[in-house]
């Protein structure tokens, strides 16, 4: 299933450096993870579970840069399958 246009909007902004990001998009819990640009690469998203994890989907960021530059050429959002949300 690919990502909704928006929500894709959404994890194209910069955050915190390496941080874990608990948000909600659509009536759905999100959690993102961030690399050290604050750029969004890995997302669970599905429904929250008490204890904090999520259970759903989960998808990583393929970020292509300009060589020597953080300047991103081309990013794309694959689907890495289903997280049942227990630890």
């Amino acid at each position: 299933m690919a990502l909704n246009p928006k929500l894709v909007t959404k994890l194209e902004k910069i955050y915190a450096p390496n941080t874990s990001i608990h948000d909600t998009y659509n009536g759905k819990d999100l959690t993102f993870v961030t690399n050290e640009f604050g750029e969004p690469v890995t997302l669970f998203i599905g429904k929250r579970r008490a204890e904090g994890a999520i259970a759903g989907e989960r998808y990583t960021r393929k970020i292509v840069r300009k060589t020597g530059s953080q300047e991103i050429l081309k990013s794309h959002w694959d689907l890495k399958g289903k997280v049942s949300g227990t630890l």
